[in-house]
């Protein structure tokens, strides 16, 4: 078992990202623990000394006071514990070719600035009106997600608020229809999003399996039911006109980029 210790003097969410991608490429054997906040000399010590008790450990920092980010990187020398400085060789680069001296200042990327501001709002929208709980939103939104129940529309309006995109869901149920205010939206604004009926259907047996007292006559996992739902589907996808996305074997992060590229490129 190998243990990466995410460490850093702010809260830690780039080192702890970078060592869940790193983890991310093994099928198992590694196991990541966030330590934030190392702000110390003796932090940077408890460190090391978390990192020997363990059978084999790997310390990956984003620490960006040059003092604790230098020790760490001795002290782990010392210990035989391997410490990978992921933003130390950047910021001398990055120094040199500029000519400038770095801030240093811990958690940067995080201040409570107008972008940070932009992603609780563009949260609060997507919250507001997910899964057409009002039509209201749709002139303010920046995006709008039509699919069926069950492609992950919802976690995806949050991923996209997460960077300060205001998105809308809307389900397409046969019995239920779109919004004609729809219609009136900018199409560039507008993904489908589709995935493999059988897909669909494995996904969504699933979810009914968490509920054992759902009534046996429930159709809507049926191969009937989803081929209904899916011609419906295509049918106001195609008049919407809009860019499609197939999610069946696509991970949030990476629909969430075709859909920051395509809205990027139309502003």
């Amino acid at each position: 078992m190998l243990t990466i210790f995410a460490v850093s003097d702010s809260i830690g969410e780039t080192s702890n990202q970078v060592a869940l991608a790193a983890a991310s490429q093994f099928n198992e054997g590694v196991e990541v623990k966030r330590i934030p906040y190392i702000k110390t000399i003796e932090d940077a010590n408890d460190v090391i000394e978390a990192a020997k008790e363990v059978k084999s450990s790997i310390v990956v920092s984003t620490i960006i006071n040059v003092q604790i980010r230098e020790y760490l990187t001795q002290v782990g020398l010392e210990n035989n514990v391997s410490v990978i400085n992921v933003l130390g060789p950047i910021l001398n680069i990055a120094s040199m070719k500029l000519n400038k001296v770095p801030n240093y200042n811990p958690g940067a990327m995080w201040v409570t600035d107008e972008e940070y501001f932009k992603r609780i709002e563009a949260m609060e929208f997507a919250m507001q009106y997910d899964d057409s709980k009002d039509y209201r939103g749709l002139k303010n939104a920046d995006v709008v997600l039509v699919g069926l129940s069950r492609t992950s529309k919802t976690p995806l309006c949050m991923y996209l608020a997460n960077k300060g995109i205001k998105a809308i869901n809307i389900p397409l149920m046969p019995e239920v229809g779109v919004p004609e205010e729809i219609y009136k939206v900018d199409r560039k604004k507008i993904f489908g999003l589709t995935i493999d009926p059988f897909r669909l259907i494995e996904i969504r047996k699933k979810r009914l399996d968490k509920f054992h007292r759902m009534p046996s006559n429930v159709e809507y996992a049926s191969d009937a039911r989803v081929l209904e739902e899916f011609d419906f589907a295509d049918r106001i996808i195609k008049r919407l006109g809009c860019k499609t996305i197939d999610v069946t074997q696509r991970a949030i992060e990476d629909t969430a980029l075709i859909i920051l590229e395509s809205i990027k490129q139309k502003r």
